[in-house]
């Protein structure tokens, strides 16, 4: 699956099946995408591929250890290594095949905005889980 942000100068491909999704509804999150939550995914970095553009990301990272990758053309999240895991976290709105993705996880439910409402559906942690656990629990199972 290919993936690229919004002015198309960062592109990127994840080989094999990609991930279900995950929902951060942290203040942070928030700020960095402008909604209410930040949909994303974790692959490992053998599956994943910078194609064109690496030289185009920006960085930010807050004391608390909090990183942003982003276009700094046209300021689009982009794919960003998971601290220091060996997978990358790749937000879900670059993805361009994605029909076949769920949201089954929602981090920081306790951070949500007020105005926000939550699906019930999915597993729901209330802070940061394990990021073993998480992993497991965005992996696909037969539908």
């Amino acid at each position: 699956m290919i993936g690229k942000c919004l002015c198309g100068e960062v592109q990127f491909e994840i080989e094999g099946e990609i991930p279900n999704l995950l929902q951060c509804h942290c203040s942070l999150c928030r700020k960095q995408s402008g909604s209410s939550a930040n949909a994303a995914t974790f692959v490992h970095e053998s599956k994943f591929t910078w194609t064109s553009g690496q030289n185009n990301v920006s960085h930010y990272k807050k004391d608390t250890g909090f990183s942003s990758s982003f276009c700094a053309k046209c300021g689009s999240a982009v794919p960003n290594q998971l601290g220091s895991t060996d997978k990358f976290w790749v937000p879900a709105g670059l993805l361009e095949n994605e029909e076949d993705l769920e949201i089954v996880v929602h981090i920081y439910t306790q951070s949500k905005a007020s105005w926000e409402e939550i699906p019930s559906s999915g597993k729901h942690f209330d802070e940061m889980p394990d990021i073993e656990l998480l992993n497991k629990a965005l992996q696909r199972t037969s539908r």
